[in-house]
């Protein structure tokens, strides 16, 4: 494959990010040389933690059980930062602190101990992985959290712990400042920005750095939090975990009788109805571009705090989604381009594929982001044949580029990829997406070209969802220059819920489909047979579920298109009733 345009690309951007990064550091050392650098003096007042707590992980804790993002650790009377991370995702909430609400949550003296025993010993000592826990974003995380549970550090300390807590309260804004001069990528420069905003509330004598970080907050959340609320990364999960720092944000603004950055009201009033657009019946949100369990209680927490009770909007076309609703029927669908590299680290390849529901149950999903996994399931997650989209010779419609056994290995772009991992450097890019209603039925069309340049395909699907919602039927096709070639295949995948009992009938014309609820859903394809295969869903609490899959298969230089249907049946299905056997996997 030529990777000469993907290298330029990256190049371009490792360019831009040093450009930025010298500018930036000069504007903001041109600010502290003016301004001086400052400590605070007192504590106000702690922001309110939306995220809920669980008590009884501080009795863990206490007696030495560390289990963040599905590793665990058990230290035996060591400190848990002499241990090596067992995972990245552990070590980023051991050092952001965010485990301290559930000490919180115990409201008894020994948890208010336990908080501030680790919390002097991780500041005192030298243990840990220090390169881990000096990123930015790990950084501002850890001064949130300092900030919003300084009740609980605080409660029962005398006066000597008292300075010494604003000093580090001090020393983690004054790292932050310099981490933001030397260049910080995009979203690490808006988690800055809440955290020395939070610090410049919250604390007094930090009046010139509330002003620096206000600046800096609605330069980014301009930059990206776009017109419709979504995320300039396209990833849902990105838009939830700001709300519960932007909400408790707008919350002390108004406690302090300082003027609200008019940036952060309005993203905010964006941000929610956005966030259900995503939202399902089951109180889950849709699995794309990087989003992988939905904390239902987190989220439901969230929607409370919506003052205006907003309705999901149905269209955002500089997200790039569509959500289309019919009596219990719900469809989302990802019709958008790839995003900016710099923010790619968790995009996939999953452009007009959908996730599809009846009620409270989940019939088309999407594979989801694993919540514990290697790298290499991790970037299987993000292919194109993980989502309920099509694929031509399962190659997906966007390239990502890890470091490891690549050009990258001497690139000067290698430290762009150590900071935020394997990135897209090329997918669609032109993304063409109407939708319309006609005698009740709702439609929808998209396009897109990530198939273009190396197979001369353009992919595009249609669907249309009756008034009853009983019946969704889709198209797709396949067309353009490479629509000659012998060799080229395109896979449609739809990855079903876990849970679905999924049947073959009729010799493959046919499949049955009985959800948990024991509601029946009908599968139909033509032309050609549908094939039920292994898949797994990633996005689990607990792990990874294995469940099925519809699949087609056609050759587009003789079959065009495939269309296809699913049909809610009027009476429950027994799934009892002897069926087809299943084929072989392909």
């Amino acid at each position: 494959m030529n990777w000469g345009p993907d290298r330029w690309r990256l190049y371009g951007l490792a360019l831009r990010e040093t450009g930025r990064a010298m500018r930036e550091s000069l504007s903001w050392g041109a600010s502290r040389v003016l301004m001086g650098s400052q400590s605070p003096t007192r504590l106000l007042f702690a922001p309110q933690d939306l995220r809920t707590a669980d008590p009884t992980i501080a009795t863990d804790i206490y007696s030495g059980f560390f289990a963040f993002a599905g590793r665990s650790i058990t230290t035996s009377g060591r400190s848990p930062f002499g241990f090596v991370p067992p995972s990245r995702a552990w070590a980023e909430m051991l050092y952001g602190f965010g485990w301290l609400r559930h000490l919180r949550a115990a409201g008894t003296a020994l948890a208010q101990a336990n908080a501030r025993s680790l919390v002097d010993e991780f500041v005192s000592s030298r243990l840990g992985d220090r390169f881990t826990a000096h990123e930015t974003q790990i950084v501002a995380r850890r001064l949130i959290s300092f900030i919003s549970q300084s009740p609980l550090i605080l409660e029962g300390a005398d006066h000597a712990f008292y300075q010494r807590f604003l000093r580090i309260i001090g020393h983690l804004v004054r790292d932050l400042e310099r981490h933001l001069r030397a260049g910080a990528l995009p979203q690490q420069q808006l988690m800055g920005a809440v955290a020395l905003c939070y610090a410049g509330l919250c604390c007094e004598g930090l009046d010139k750095t509330l002003r620096r970080a206000s600046r800096l907050l609605t330069r980014e959340l301009d930059r990206q939090i776009l017109a419709d609320g979504g995320h300039a990364s396209r990833n849902p999960r990105v838009v939830v975990d700001l709300l519960f720092d932007l909400l408790p944000l707008r919350q002390m603004f108004a406690s302090r009788e300082v003027d609200t950055p008019e940036a952060l009201l309005h993203a905010i009033d964006r941000m929610l109805p956005m966030v259900r657009l995503f939202r399902h019946g089951d109180g889950t949100l849709s699995h794309f571009n990087g989003m992988g369990v939905t904390a239902a209680d987190h989220l439901a927490t969230l929607l409370t705090y919506d003052d205006m009770r907003s309705q999901p909007i149905h269209h955002a076309p500089y997200s790039g989604y569509e959500r289309i609703e019919a009596r219990r029927s719900l469809l989302v669908a990802d019709v958008g381009a790839s995003p900016p590299t710099a923010l790619s680290s968790e995009a996939g390849g999953g452009c007009l594929s959908f996730e599809f529901s009846s009620g409270q149950q989940r019939i088309v999903v999407n594979c989801g982001t694993p919540r514990i996994a290697n790298d290499a399931i991790l970037q299987a997650s993000r292919s194109t044949v993980a989502h309920s989209t099509a694929s031509i010779n399962d190659v997906s419609s966007c390239q990502l580029v890890a470091m490891k056994g690549h050009w990258l290995d001497r690139s000067a772009a290698r430290w762009l990829l150590e900071r935020i991992g394997p990135v897209v450097v090329s997918g669609p890019q032109k993304v063409v997406a109407e939708r319309g209603e006609r005698d009740h039925v709702q439609t929808l069309n998209a396009s897109h070209d990530g198939y273009v340049r190396r197979f001369g395909l353009t992919h595009e699907r249609r669907w249309q969802l009756t008034a009853d919602g009983g019946r969704l039927e889709g198209e797709d096709l396949f067309w353009g220059e490479g629509s000659s070639n012998p060799s080229s295949e395109a896979i449609v995948r739809f990855h079903l819920a876990p849970g679905i009992k999924a049947s073959r009938a009729q010799g493959g014309r046919v499949v049955m489909l009985v959800l948990p609820n024991r509601e029946a859903w009908q599968f139909t394809a033509s032309p050609g047979d549908a094939f039920v295969e292994d898949s797994i869903f990633l996005a689990t609490p607990d792990g990874m579920r294995r469940t099925e899959q519809i699949v087609l298969a056609l050759r587009p230089h003789e079959t065009p298109s495939v269309r296809w249907r699913f049909e809610r049946l009027a009476r429950s299905f027994n799934p009892t009733l002897p069926s087809e056997p299943e084929p072989e996997l392909l």
